[in-house]
């Protein structure tokens, strides 16, 4: 026969019971049922189990679930636990929160590469300059990392995963690799300090793959820009110039400012200041994420001018418009252009570093100048502090210099005649 002090109650009686009140089974273990402010599934007021104790001296109540779930068999079993853990002098609250604590942490130690990668681009992209940059660290992920370790829990990886990430792409794509790489130690980093993962990143170049990889600049050297010798530039503009169409005008601006392709084909009408000659890229739209002030030479503001008849309404146009209404050039245009004109050779951005070394070889201006005109960081953190300005007045003598050679007409080709026979 059931001892009648602690199964007091049966679950015929539990089932039914709908009254609200504090319903003792005997030995801590209690169904409450609260005032009918609405119905469980079953149609009943809110029906719930709860344990009351007091260890040292401080009477506690500890919630075990409601009856639609926690059957009375069930309570009674948590319960005879929850004795058990006082009687020992443990608070049966405490250890359950150390048990799902615990859990919690294993099922975190789950979480693979992939769920982790996700969230950490989720959590960064608001502060990385465009949307673009999401997508290439998305791209490079799902292209090369995912195949291999994105279903490996975090905690699993280990050197050899990486390895067999990068390996196969090293030599062969050496670039992408290397920025592949700083990808899965910046996710890697990310788990640990979420606690998915535990221990050295094995993802880490300094005193670790360094050891097992070839030097990437050992490996592959690096690529520059296809740049035109300064000396042939006065005869490239002037071919330049005799091209038709928007991408061509387009171009020519961009040598004339040294800037990059992007900056020139989202130029936009509201960033131009025709009075005072400078052209204002906001820090959006810049790499380096500073505004940037471009001072205007007089064939700059020539193509402007040209610009007008084709500007549509508002401020925000572009002041280099696409085929498309309401849309800037392509970012394939220059490079079609230069197709066009038989120059294959040649890349868009290569007019920048034709524009650093006429400056570097060819003029008196500092070093720190020219590369300001490229939009480019100059100097140490200190140095930085330290020059605050942009040396612009400078800057727009020096591309008035450059405007100049540009355009300077090519010399004919003179005789060279000996002295003796012309005195002959």
């Amino acid at each position: 026969m059931a001892n009648r002090t602690m199964s007091k109650l049966t679950a015929l009686q539990v089932s039914r019971v709908s009254e609200p009140g504090l319903y003792s089974d005997g030995g801590g273990l209690y169904l409450q049922v609260t005032a009918p402010r609405g119905q469980d599934r079953t149609g009943h007021p809110p029906r719930s189990w709860i344990f009351k104790f007091t260890l040292n001296g401080k009477a506690r109540e500890m919630g075990i679930g409601p009856l639609h779930t926690v059957s009375l068999a069930q309570a009674r079993a948590k319960a005879t636990e929850c004795r058990a853990l006082c009687k020992d002098g443990r608070d049966p609250i405490e250890a359950r929160s150390l048990e799902r604590a615990a859990l919690f942490a294993d099922a975190r130690k789950l979480a693979t590469f992939k769920e982790c990668a996700r969230q950490f681009i989720e959590g960064h992209k608001a502060a990385w300059r465009n949307a673009k940059h999401a997508a290439q660290w998305e791209r490079t992920l799902e292209t090369y990392a995912y195949p291999k370790i994105g279903s490996l829990p975090v905690q699993a990886i280990g050197t050899s995963d990486v390895l067999g990430v990068l390996e196969p792409i090293w030599t062969k794509k050496t670039e992408t690799a290397k920025r592949l790489r700083g990808r899965i130690e910046a996710i890697l980093d990310w788990a640990n300090a979420r606690g998915y993962r535990e221990g050295e990143n094995p993802a880490r170049w300094r005193g670790h793959l360094d050891k097992l990889l070839p030097n990437p600049s050992k490996v592959q050297r690096v690529r520059h820009h296809a740049a035109l010798p300064y000396e042939d530039m006065p005869e490239f503009m002037a071919a330049l110039r005799a091209q038709e169409g928007v991408s061509a005008r387009a171009l020519e601006f961009a040598i004339f400012a040294a800037a990059r392709t992007g900056e020139v084909i989202g130029a936009r009408w509201s960033e131009i200041d025709t009075t005072n000659k400078v052209w204002i890229v906001p820090a959006t739209r810049m790499k380096g994420g500073r505004e940037h002030r471009v001072p205007l030479s007089a064939r700059a503001l020539a193509i402007l001018e040209e610009m007008k008849l084709l500007r549509q309404d508002g401020g925000q146009a572009f002041v280099f418009p696409g085929g498309k209404a309401g849309q800037p050039l392509s970012n394939m245009a220059f490079l079609m252009l230069l197709r066009r004109m038989g120059r294959t050779d040649l890349t868009a951005h290569g007019f920048r570093s034709t524009f650093r070394d006429w400056a570097a070889e060819r003029t008196a201006y500092q070093g720190e100048v020219a590369e300001m005109a490229l939009a480019h960081a100059v100097g140490d953190k200190v140095e930085a502090a330290y020059r605050r300005g942009d040396l612009f007045e400078k800057r727009r003598r020096l591309m008035d210099d450059w405007a100049r050679f540009c355009e300077t007409d090519q010399p004919a080709t003179a005789e060279v005649v000996a002295i003796r026979a012309a005195t002959a």
